[in-house]
């Protein structure tokens, strides 16, 4: 079975799509208003490290052992994406009731904590990361964050292990 497209031209479409992804995070933030909350700013840096593997990949290319790295940085990168988004997802099903309190934000945990405990406080979740403020076909960001993750994760992993000569 052949392709339509080669292992460069899907590298690139995962880098362009990863860079979608962050133009509209950047405008439902400083457009839109829609302030980032501290787990929406770890899916972030997932969906950056992913359009960077995917950049790298392509511009690499690589037809030998490299293919298995950038495979096993898809599914660490995408993995942490899915993870984040996950939580926060499963956050924002809670009934009211169960919601944690609002905590501080990312700034200041990282500011007034050592990284380990901001971390352990930031995956915990707050009030704040249960808000629903966007929903697109009945699915929150963070759900489209996660389906995103698993489409790009997936979509790397078996673009890097296929044998193909690049057309591009």
């Amino acid at each position: 079975m052949s392709f339509p497209l080669s292992v460069r031209q899907i590298n690139f479409a995962g880098a362009a799509s990863c860079a979608g992804m962050m133009g509209f995070a950047l405008y439902s933030q400083y457009v839109a208003e829609l302030n980032p909350c501290p787990l929406c700013v770890f899916q972030r840096i997932a969906v950056i490290a992913l359009g960077v593997i995917f950049l790298v990949a392509f511009i690499h290319n690589s037809q030998t052992w490299g293919r298995y790295v950038y495979a096993l940085l898809f599914i660490v990168a995408a993995g942490v994406g899915i993870g984040v988004a996950g939580r926060h997802a499963w956050l924002q099903s809670l009934p009211p009731d169960q919601v944690p309190a609002c905590g501080p934000d990312l700034a200041y945990l990282l500011d007034s904590f050592p990284l380990g405990e901001a971390l352990k406080k930031v995956f915990t979740g707050s009030g704040e990361c249960a808000e629903i403020v966007w929903q697109f076909m009945g699915l929150s960001m963070p759900m489209w964050v996660l389906i995103c993750c698993v489409i790009l994760g997936v979509t790397g992993v078996v673009n890097s292990m296929r044998r193909q000569p690049d057309r591009l």
